[in-house]
């Protein structure tokens, strides 16, 4: 049965993970795609731009929820199906979570319900991360709003949080734990990391041609 549990961790955090809240809210608000407004990313940062604080607050709750559904989902597939606790550092397969966080931000970077053409999954791989170990959670978090403080760029403490987040995966995993799925958690993590990273392309290039918007400007048009 446990090939069962290993399914359930590729489709079910892809699914849920495609569920994209920016998307759902900015139709039922203002009858169009929000991908067409702003900077054309269905995310958190574009939702605040162009809907508003409450539109924002709904997305951000969606998105956290999905990306911890999506990790709880599988752990209890392989502990009540599998009969394998996932949850346990000292557990060989600890890596079958960390490969659930990855397929949540799959699903919303490409959402097979929208033309796989979704956000750029910064909200979801840190929730992911909090329910996977909230010691890495808190540390690239830190970062993040150190970041964003001190500069007001989003999309540089993205960056930043993400190349982090393999690194952090590794000294918590393997130096502080010794966890026996460090490696391949760490492997995980350099993946979702680097996916993040890819994602903000555009952003990077605007940063380096001093062109990005801060937090707080309004963006008109796309």
């Amino acid at each position: 049965m446990v090939w069962i549990c290993f399914i359930i961790m590729l489709v079910v955090p892809y699914l849920l993970g495609g569920i994209n809240t920016s998307i759902i809210v900015t139709k039922i608000k203002t009858g169009n795609d929000i991908r067409s407004m702003g900077s054309g990313n269905a995310g958190l940062t574009n939702t605040l731009r162009t809907q508003g604080k409450a539109s924002s607050a709904i997305v951000l709750l969606g998105d956290v929820a999905k990306a911890v559904l999506a990790v709880l989902a599988v752990r209890l597939a392989f502990r009540y199906i599998g009969g394998v606790d996932t949850a346990e550092y000292s557990s060989e397969m600890k890596w079958v979570e960390y490969m659930a966080g990855f397929m949540a931000v799959v699903g919303h970077v490409f959402p097979i319900y929208y033309g796989f053409k979704g956000g750029k999954g910064v909200l979801a791989a840190v929730s992911a991360i909090f329910t996977l170990d909230w010691r890495t959670g808190l540390v690239l978090l830190g970062v993040f709003v150190i970041l964003v403080a001190i500069t007001r760029y989003v999309s540089l403490g993205s960056c930043v949080s993400s190349a982090l987040f393999f690194i952090s995966t590794f000294v918590f995993g393997k130096v502080v734990d010794n966890d026996p799925a460090a490696l391949i958690n760490t492997f995980i993590a350099l993946f979702m990391g680097g996916l993040i990273i890819y994602m903000h392309r555009g952003n990077l290039s605007r940063l380096a041609h001093h062109t990005e918007k801060k937090l707080g400007e309004k963006t008109v048009g796309k």
